[in-house]
């Protein structure tokens, strides 16, 4: 099926998130994605979770939909070899990223000795080449500081890779751009994309590193109050969990018309001096406004709060378990077109994401299924360098490729 992109090539040398996230939401555009894999396996292979034969689960989520090659890259033949990969022609193909090291004959200068306007898009932790992960990101940009409940000053880590996710797309989104301005311009680039940057560059689009100059206050963590709006977790009779908010005027007056809470809200408004429909006075109110809809939620059963909400269009969400989410959400279920029950190799069957973007002019690409190591090795060393089954063959004697790992 053809997707916006189909046509474009791009080959991938990358392990971890970052690099094959950009990879995955390409090829679910339609993009021909050629990642190359060492034979026994890249440095993410087996990464965790894993299935009870150590098949890795994450390392299939993160390169469904792909081809795969195998090349033995520890040698300077195998790496000849993946050069040739990266800088077979074609209009649509010269386009290579990765976020390892490259060097010799995988390094940009190396490669547009055979391809001028190859764009290469490659990922670094620290603009300065140092080495970093979004773990050690994350701990220097000041969000530890400020999750948690923590009275004590004790950094919170999430367990999202927020940073390498986000990356992800900064590098979709250079990898697009780069080619558009090949199209136009007949030129190809190096583009870098510094891991540390990506996290630094949000923390300041949202304000926090204006908070601190201009403001010259430190943010303190307040565990789950959403900071400078109306938002917390509140607990069912029932023992069930939720996330309400209210963030604009007219989801503060669904909320009060939900609960009926006009005349109480109204009360402490008189007392404080405020106007409750201003973002910043629920903020200011929220220990004496929080306890009112503590109250209400605690007086009843999660399925009568969350009908009360859902009738007047109120901002909520439940907190779910990963469990909990598959058995019980239709947005992740084939309810939703995003998503595919896919038969992956070696693993079994399971709930597969496609992307999640709509294009009106396009069609929407399968999920796609997992590759085996190695599984497009012959396919593509035919496709892409015109090898017959005895070339091929003998480079696989060689321990130069591999295939079906």
């Amino acid at each position: 099926m053809n997707g916006i992109l189909s046509g474009l090539r791009i080959v991938e040398a990358a392990a971890f998130v970052a690099a094959p996230m950009a990879g995955v939401t390409l090829a679910q555009m339609g993009a021909d994605v050629i990642r190359i894999d060492p034979i026994e396996g890249g440095l993410d292979y087996r990464r965790w979770p894993v299935t009870a034969d150590g098949t890795s689960l994450y390392w299939s989520g993160l390169n469904k939909g792909k081809r795969s090659i195998a090349v033995n890259l520890d040698s300077i033949e195998g790496q000849e070899l993946a050069r040739s990969l990266i800088v077979a022609p074609g209009t649509d193909a010269g386009i290579f990223v990765t976020n390892l090291s490259a060097s010799g004959p995988m390094s940009y200068a190396s490669l547009i000795e055979k391809r001028p306007d190859l764009i290469m898009v490659h990922i670094t932790g620290s603009p300065d080449g140092a080495i970093a992960v979004d773990y050690t990101v994350n701990s220097a940009v000041g969000f530890p500081a400020v999750t948690g409940r923590s009275l004590d000053g004790e950094p919170i880590n999430h367990v999202l890779p927020a940073w390498d996710s986000v990356c992800a797309m900064v590098t979709t989104t250079a990898i697009l751009a780069a080619e558009r301005h090949r199209r136009t311009t007949g030129q190809g680039q190096y583009v870098r994309i510094a891991l540390s940057d990506v996290a630094m560059a949000v923390v300041g689009n949202l304000g926090y590193l204006a908070e601190v100059e201009i403001n010259l206050t430190e943010r303190k963590a307040h565990g789950n109050d959403v900071y400078g709006t109306f938002g917390r977790d509140f607990i069912a009779r029932d023992g069930r969990r939720l996330m309400i908010l209210a963030i604009t005027p007219r989801q503060w007056k669904s909320l009060l018309a939900a609960m009926d809470l006009g005349k109480a809200v109204q009360a402490i408004e008189s007392t404080l001096g405020i106007d409750c429909f201003q973002e910043a006075d629920r903020w200011g109110a929220r220990e004496s406004l929080f306890p009112l809809v503590e109250d209400w939620v605690l007086s009843r059963d999660f399925d009568e709060v969350r009908s009360k909400l859902d009738d007047h269009h109120v901002l909520w969400g439940p907190y779910q378990t990963f469990t909990e989410l598959v058995a019980n959400d239709k947005r992740c279920s084939v309810a939703n077109p995003m998503f595919e029950e896919v038969d992956h190799p070696g693993i079994g069957k399971y709930l597969t994401p496609g992307l999640p973007i709509e294009f009106s002019q396009a069609q929407r690409v399968p999920a796609g299924s997992t590759p085996r190591l190695g599984e497009h090795t012959e396919e593509v060393l035919s496709e892409l360098l015109g090898l017959d089954q005895l070339s091929i063959e003998a480079l696989r004697k060689k321990g130069l490729v591999g295939s079906d790992g």
